[in-house]
């Protein structure tokens, strides 16, 4: 019998995921601004601000995958999404640059549970022969949250403030609250040695080497993320939040065109194109300082990032039991976040003492570091691990 991708669970989650990025990524365009112009900070306490988000993400993730493995996935992902969706309106209160700090760090820990939890739960209701394709689709409703949460985040802003666009973001994201609610899911009974709390229930050692890979990775993506907005003022560009746009614009057409190609012929070729793809966006980001460079770098590095992260999930989910997932996908969004952390403050650090332009190129050498690693060892390493898995079963 021929499985269904779009079936009730995933349509429903991918829409809940979806809302809960468009909370997220709204404030992505205005808290920088915010930090830099209302409260005055430099550049590289910017960045710190937002790596804070991604270090209690990187924190809270081996607990959340030892607890989707030994409790189960429902409880914990919808008491994740209660939360982070109620953090929103404590950001009315944040005053000052060090209670930002320790809101973003305790929002950072929600986001590390709801994100955990959400893609280990794809795992398992995307049918195997399908993941490369499926978690593209479901990529796909985080990047449409990414297109269109910057634009509202800064509409309501313009029109009604701070506390109007942080209240929005607490109903959006119980909203996508209420749709986990309604997932019918699949029974899940934990193997013995899921149920004693060891160090090595929190990380799956299968999956380092694609991790770290992808952290290597995730270096330019914090570096573009953080300072993408700022760079926009700085360089003369009308509506910098537009870049998100036509960012997304990028990953969802990489992503409609090469899901089906992972499933396929395998990884090798897709992450190529899409490496070499951002090796090339970011120079032109940084030394073509007007619309049509800032907005062709846009499309060609959003075309770039479509792929690399659903393909490293799928790759990921395609080399371990499902009952070692949420271990799996918590070591690899570990790897995510912290290069993320480390590319904002290193972004924070190169562009207070030199430009933002010279942290845009680093990025590149970053994703050039990151396409011989997947060559020489990153791919290698997964079809191994991918035929030991086929014929142990899943």
């Amino acid at each position: 019998m021929k499985s269904t991708l779009w079936n009730r669970n995933f349509t429903l989650l991918t829409f809940s995921n979806f809302l809960m990025c468009s909370a997220y990524y709204s404030l992505i365009s205005t808290l920088p601004i915010y930090v830099s112009g209302v409260l005055h900070a430099p550049h590289s306490v910017v960045g710190l601000v937002l790596s804070a988000y991604a270090i209690a993400a990187i924190l809270v993730r081996p607990f959340t995958g030892f607890g989707l493995d030994y409790f189960g996935r429902k409880t914990i992902f919808i008491a994740s999404l209660l939360v982070y969706g109620l953090i929103f309106n404590v950001y009315i209160f944040a005053s000052t640059v060090m209670i930002i700090l320790f809101l973003r760090f305790a929002h950072g820990i929600a986001w590390g549970l709801t994100t955990t939890s959400n893609s280990t739960i794809a795992g398992d209701i995307i049918p195997a022969e399908k993941r490369g394709q499926g978690f593209g689709l479901f990529g796909v409703s985080t990047t449409i949250g990414m297109a269109l949460g910057p634009p509202i985040g800064t509409f309501i802003l313009q029109h009604s403030g701070y506390n109007a666009m942080f209240i929005a973001g607490s109903v959006i994201s119980l909203i996508s609250m209420v749709m986990a609610g309604f997932i019918r899911y699949p029974a899940y009974e934990p193997l013995p040695q899921n149920r004693q709390f060891r160090w090595k229930n929190l990380f799956e050692a299968s999956t380092v080497i694609p991790s770290i890979n992808l952290l290597i990775i995730g270096l330019s993506y914090g570096g573009l993320l953080s300072f993408i907005a700022l760079y926009g003022k700085e360089i003369g560009i009308q509506n910098p939040s537009g870049f998100f746009l036509v960012f997304a614009l990028g990953i969802i057409t990489s992503r409609f065109s090469a899901g089906k190609a992972v499933d396929r012929n395998g990884p090798r070729l897709v992450i190529f194109i899409c490496l070499s793809l951002l090796i090339i966006g970011y120079p032109l980001l940084a030394l073509v300082q007007n619309n049509w460079g800032f907005y062709l770098a846009a499309l060609i590095i959003g075309f770039g990032n479509g792929v690399v992260w659903p393909t490293f999930q799928a790759m990921v989910n395609n080399i371990v039991p499902s009952n070692r997932r949420g271990a799996a996908n918590s070591t690899l969004f570990i790897a995510m976040d912290l290069g993320m952390g480390l590319g904002m403050m290193i972004a924070g650090i190169i562009s207070q003492r030199y430009s933002i332009s010279a942290a845009f190129l680093c990025c590149s050498i970053y994703c050039a570091t990151g396409l011989v690693l997947f060559r020489l060892f990153t791919l290698k390493y997964y079809l191994k691990k991918r035929v030991l898995i086929l014929v142990t079963g899943e």
